[in-house]
């Protein structure tokens, strides 16, 4: 999993998240919010490269699934509020979207390899 789609474009993800955050102002508590959802989808999915099992694995996929779901929801808060026009949005929610359908997936690919057992 080391080169794949999935942790390259949950690091950039990560990094554009991190830029946008550093040039709100005055919005700290959205801001922290999406700071940390958005840069944990990556970092779960990096600690899923050494999960002790299958069941570790999808674990902690799932939890970067949430922490998407999560970053997306702030996303559309700084949207709504005219935090960040909706170019920024469109693309900073465009991103999350792949990575979260690709989430989803690799989540049900895991388990269907595990017979659904996890």
């Amino acid at each position: 999993m080391k080169d794949n789609t999935l942790v390259l474009n949950s690091k950039v993800l990560a990094i554009d998240i991190i830029n946008l955050c550093d040039n709100i102002k005055g919005k700290s508590h959205l801001t922290n919010q999406l700071f940390r959802s958005g840069t944990s989808i990556g970092a779960n999915i990096r600690e899923a490269q050494y999960a002790h099992s299958k069941k570790d694995f999808v674990a902690k996929l799932e939890i970067a699934l949430k922490e998407c779901y999560e970053a997306e929801y702030w996303l559309e808060l700084l949207f709504e509020t005219n935090t960040i026009d909706e170019k920024k949005f469109k693309k900073y929610q465009q991103s999350a979207g792949a990575i979260r359908r690709m989430l989803i997936a690799s989540c049900k690919t895991a388990k269907e390899k595990n017979n659904g057992i996890i």
